[in-house]
């Protein structure tokens, strides 16, 4: 039986226009300045840049972003440092709390096989488990998670962080690294005064704080504004998508990544059908009413997805509406997302294909 999964998606020297959908590609030009010109600003304040590769889920763009000047990448799970120390990175920070003997298996032998393995901890139950694990091994360097607005993972309180941090530090098998958050988008301040009350009690302890790791494309040009912070985490940058459009991070000019898709019906004046699904664009609506930007259309909205099918409302479209078999080119709500809906991303430059890669670190769950 054949299988479409490995089925060739697309050659160097095709045109984007002939190109089977849905299937998302990436402009080559926009993902080489998405990469400088954050980078640039990263070194203008003085700040250690650590992409984190979740957008991308690609070794080769990794490559790049530490090309350009980024200090080690960040990765969310065991599985996707995996794929990465095997394409060569040693400089990996996993942002999760990591439970469980199959997990901390795989984490040991990780750590093993590169120099600077770091991951987060924001409770008693984790260090203690890492620390019950790692205890006659070679040391893993742990930094603790706070929570500065973000209401996800972390500490509550500067004086929480700090007994973590001691009871890192004093735990077998384990090194204190540092501390990290992924606070809530224009929170510097906040960001700020967390850290700093955070660093000053550690200091009085007598440990040495290293790392002070700040995050999210959310709060990217506001990094600067975090004084305290040694280094800034951000991934979606990279491609950019509608979400950092609405911030003001980026212009529709400078999103990479676009998902091709083709209209396949045309049931009335009013609605559009196109072969892209929740299973290409997301269900992610990210605050949105609907589910992209369709570029040239801005009065079209994707109203719906079912897995196969995405239908578009054109009622508030005042000019030419899309044809059967006219290709549109989507931005996706969130790009991060889309990039582990398939097993490979087209890149091009000008509407010629310029290479295929491998999504290597897609589904990558644990």
């Amino acid at each position: 039986m054949h299988d479409n999964r490995f089925a060739v998606v697309a050659r160097v020297g095709d045109r984007i226009a002939d190109l089977s959908t849905p299937r998302p590609i990436i402009d080559e030009d926009r993902l080489a300045a998405n990469i400088s010109r954050v980078q640039s600003y990263m070194d203008e304040h003085g700040l250690n840049f650590r992409p984190h590769i979740k957008t991308h889920k690609i070794p080769a763009l990794a490559a790049a972003q530490v090309a350009a000047g980024a200090r080690g990448i960040n990765c969310q799970k065991v599985s996707e440092a995996e794929v990465f120390a095997e394409a060569g990175f040693e400089d990996i920070l996993i942002t999760f709390n990591i439970l469980g003997p199959q997990k901390l298996e795989r984490l040991a032998a990780l750590n093993d096989r590169i120099s600077g393995l770091k991951v987060v901890a924001d409770s008693d139950i984790t260090v203690d488990g890492l620390s019950a694990y790692f205890s006659g091994r070679k040391p893993l360097t742990v930094l603790v998670e706070c929570d500065t607005g973000g209401a996800r993972c972390g500490v509550q309180m500067p004086e929480q962080a700090v007994l973590l941090a001691r009871r890192i530090a004093a735990a077998g098998g384990l090194t204190f690294g540092g501390i990290l958050t992924y606070p809530k988008p224009q929170s510097a301040e906040a960001v700020e005064a967390f850290i700093q009350a955070t660093l000053k009690q550690l200091t009085a302890e007598g440990i040495a704080c290293s790392i002070v790791s700040n995050g999210g494309t959310p709060s990217l040009f506001d990094a600067h504004l975090v004084r305290s912070a040694t280094e800034h985490r951000a991934g979606t940058y990279i491609y950019n998508d509608r979400q950092m459009i609405r911030m003001g991070h980026c212009t529709q000019d400078e999103c990479a990544m676009h998902v091709v898709a083709t209209v396949v019906s045309r049931p009335n004046a009013d609605r559009a059908v196109i072969d892209a699904g929740s299973k290409a664009l997301t269900s992610d609506l990210q605050g949105f009413a609907d589910f992209g930007l369709v570029v040239g259309h801005p009065e079209a909205r994707i109203a719906s997805l079912s897995e196969e099918h995405g239908v578009i409302d054109l009622s508030a479209c005042s000019g030419e509406r899309p044809q059967i078999g006219e290709k549109l080119f989507i931005i996706p709500n969130h790009t991060c997302v889309v990039s582990n809906l398939f097993d490979t991303m087209v890149f091009h430059r000008n509407g010629v294909v310029t290479r295929v890669e491998d999504v290597v670190a897609r589904g990558l769950v644990w």
